[in-house]
């Protein structure tokens, strides 16, 4: 287990422990995260899952794939700290990671 914190765009705070094993993604939705939608479930197809990585916890969570660097450009206001949380693995190491959500655009 690790303890992952989504702020949402408003500020409200999420800890949650979430298994590792999941992605980023699954601990929101299983625990209803408002602002992560998973439209594709998880399949890099989409991105309702954008998150922005805090800035200390860059060099643990590593660089998006090519074909999720193609994904975000579908999201609005990438920035250099944008992940989508389905390929986010947790692992023990993430123990303590915090992503925020961005603004939701309707």
């Amino acid at each position: 287990m690790a303890k992952i914190t989504y702020i949402e765009f408003n500020g409200t705070p999420h800890e949650l422990e979430v298994a590792e094993g999941l992605s980023v993604m699954e601990g929101a939705v299983k625990n209803a995260v408002p602002g992560i939608d998973a439209d594709c479930g998880g399949a890099c197809a989409c991105s309702t899952c954008h998150v922005y990585v805090d800035p200390s916890w860059g060099e643990k969570v590593g660089k998006p794939s090519e074909m999720e660097e193609d994904m975000l450009d579908f999201a609005f206001d990438v920035r250099e700290n944008s992940r989508l949380s389905c390929q986010i693995r947790v692992t023990r190491e993430l123990d303590g990671l915090i992503v925020r959500l961005p603004e939701k655009q309707f």
